[in-house]
């Protein structure tokens, strides 16, 4: 039996969504790149990379794991590029994508020979957290003014767009499109390719498949361009869990359950963003609130119903915990971090990294 807390990674769960992508790349002409900012354990590549085209990135080594382990199309994204970053950037990528004219103009001229976008910022979008609005007010994601993207147009090849965060509707993603269509048609139509980014959740349940297609492929044929699409959270969604252990139970008005792992260290997104984790099936006679073990007072999982009285020693599942989960886990109270295991087609499970006290000692100095 595996030692707890670690993260497991069903194929066979990955794969129903990569099957999703394959329907919308054969169905809308679009090409779908894994954005590693969300997801990135390269142990599962193997299968990924057989119905994705590629990686995108968010800074230098992201752009470095995706062309070395992944393959395909590497694009390579960053807020800002560093003078001493730029070279291996440009050679680890196959498009370079600047987030501001400026830094367009410094770099123009370490990319000659590669494909060159910049990202634009429509200022419409879709985000249920003003900490992840991309067209919050006073953005430095991406250009706006249409008169000041026409100035390069020219030495342009393509635009990145990134409006949507969780965004499961498809008639407010159609919305937001003719939004950016109203206001840079004109440039879209002198492009030879558009990134529509991610946040576009088109393998949730019931999610309008075949609209959402017909609306990529209408977008190509209107502008004469290659549509990208740059998942992370709708291509791991329900692939992967965190497995823990119970060291502790009590009771302080609820029952309490503390188990050896924490929101803190391993799935920070909670904390980010005041959510609670799917934990077990919500049935059950007995309710606890699932607590980590550091010393943050709100480090707390969320709340689940049992079968019966929790123990020490019990294991628990918690879902959802692909996107955004390994990535930003960290050593917060030393605590130890979860190894990485994955769930082979075949029901086999494997441990493919384990961490130790050196691991931790190493990240220090």
């Amino acid at each position: 039996m595996i030692q707890t807390p670690y993260y497991l990674i069903d194929k066979s769960a990955l794969l129903r969504n990569l099957q999703i992508v394959d329907q919308v790349r054969e169905q809308s002409g679009a090409r779908v790149l894994l954005a590693l900012k969300c997801f990135a354990a390269w142990s599962v590549f193997d299968l990924m990379r057989q119905h994705m085209d590629g990686t995108t990135s968010s800074s230098l080594y992201e752009v470095k794991l995706g062309y070395r382990k992944f393959g395909g199309e590497t694009h390579a994204y960053g807020v800002a590029f560093a003078d001493h970053e730029i070279e291996e950037v440009v050679a680890n990528s196959d498009k370079i994508i600047f987030n501001s004219i400026n830094q367009f103009r410094r770099f123009e001229s370490f990319a000659a020979g590669k494909p060159k976008g910049l990202r634009l910022n429509p200022g419409i979008s879709c985000a249920g957290f003003d900490l992840a609005d991309p067209a919050r007010p006073y953005s430095r994601l991406g250009e706006s003014d249409p008169d000041r993207i026409l100035s390069i147009v020219d030495r342009l090849d393509g635009v990145m767009i990134h409006n949507n965060c969780e965004n499961r509707d498809f008639g407010r993603f159609d919305a937001l499109l003719d939004g950016v269509e109203q206001g840079y048609g004109g440039i879209l139509k002198r492009l030879n390719w558009v990134s529509l980014g991610g946040g576009i959740g088109f393998t949730a349940p019931g999610y309008p498949l075949e609209a959402f297609c017909r609306r990529l492929r209408r977008f190509a044929e209107t502008y004469g361009v290659q549509v990208y699409l740059e998942p992370g959270e709708a291509v791991v969604h329900h692939s992967t869990t965190l497995e823990v252990s119970v060291l502790d139970t009590g009771f302080n008005g609820k029952h309490l359950a503390v188990v050896d792992s924490s929101t803190e260290a391993h799935m920070l997104d909670l904390l980010i963003y005041r959510e609670t984790a799917p934990i077990g099936s919500g049935q059950g006679g007995h309710a606890y609130q699932i607590c980590g073990k550091t010393c943050l007072a709100g480090d707390i999982f969320g709340e689940a119903r049992f079968d019966r009285p929790l123990q020490v020693g019990d294991r628990i599942s918690i879902g959802d915990a692909g996107g955004y989960t390994m990535v930003k886990k960290n050593w917060f109270n030393g605590i130890h971090m979860p190894a990485i295991a994955i769930k082979e087609l075949d029901g086999s499970v494997r441990v493919v990294r384990e961490f130790s006290f050196d691991d931790y000692v190493n990240s220090l100095s």
